[in-house]
């Protein structure tokens, strides 16, 4: 079912399947949530609850986002992962959901750590797929004000087409050719949100003493062809007290549930029956 619902004033899209133990798929930018289709597909006996972020694929960006927020592009929109973690909560409400595990990729994974400092009592499982908790290191900051400076002299095509190339892993690359123009494609935010996605990511807090109150159980997959998010990063995740599950997939990118979805929704899957026993 593909369905739509509000929050705070913008038509938000997200797509429920399946019939089971509820669990919320968070995408990456600049994918929509069709990312995860591969992996739902492969992925039983659960309900899969897979929304588009605010200001991807169909659901809008609103038009009150706060200004003023990144100080290296002061008068940039920024989408924070705090309005991200509040659409999510208002989906959980308007389904009727107390309480889900939930998987995120990246951006994602910020919201997931977002979710947890703010309704822990909702989450029985947190899946991070090729995301971190540390925040923008310097030259991050400095590559998130290039970002906008490109969108907004040149829109988004340059920014994406890199994206496509960069992110994808080189085996993927190499095997399936075709994956860039699949994933090159879904990636339709326009340049407003463009721009406050990368303010938003710039001014995610730093979620590392997040991790060490987290009482659920954790899985962490890491990708060893992640160009922006590196297994030792990752490996912080171990730290939480609930327990972490860590994989390493060697050959995959930093859209690894999309390059390798029946290895990651086989390690999700036998992860789900732990929780679900």
């Amino acid at each position: 079912m593909n369905d739509w619902y509000k929050s705070d004033g913008a038509r938000l899209d997200f797509r429920d399947t399946g019939a089971g133990l509820p669990v919320v798929f968070l995408h990456p930018t600049p994918l929509d949530h069709d990312y995860w289709r591969p992996l739902t597909d492969d992925l039983g006996g659960v309900r899969a609850i897979v929304p588009n972020l605010r200001g991807h694929g169909s659901s809008k960006l609103g038009e009150t986002l706060p200004v003023g927020g990144f100080a290296r592009v002061p008068d940039a929109p920024v989408l924070t992962i705090a309005q991200l973690a509040t659409d999510i909560l208002a989906l959980l409400d308007h389904l009727h959901v107390p309480e889900a595990i939930f998987a995120g990729c990246s951006i994602g994974g910020y919201v997931l750590l977002e979710l947890w400092r703010r309704a822990p009592k909702r989450m029985r499982g947190l899946a991070f797929v090729c995301s971190k908790p540390q925040p923008d290191a310097e030259a991050n900051l400095l590559k998130r004000a290039e970002n906008i400076a490109q969108v907004r002299a040149q829109g988004t095509q340059a920014l994406f087409d890199g994206m496509a190339q960069s992110l994808i892993g080189k085996t993927a690359r190499e095997r399936r050719p075709e994956i860039v123009a699949e994933l090159r494609a879904r990636m339709t935010l326009t340049p407003e949100a463009a721009v406050a996605v990368q303010a938003g990511l710039a001014t995610r807090p730093d979620s590392v003493p997040t991790v060490a109150t987290i009482g659920v159980p954790v899985m962490a997959i890491a990708g060893g062809e992640d160009t922006t998010v590196s297994r030792a990063e990752m490996k912080v995740f171990r730290a939480a007290p609930g327990g972490c599950e860590f994989h390493l997939l060697p050959h995959a990118g930093h859209f690894a549930a999309y390059e390798q979805p029946r290895k990651v929704a086989a390690l999700l899957a036998e992860w789900l029956r732990q929780l679900d026993a």
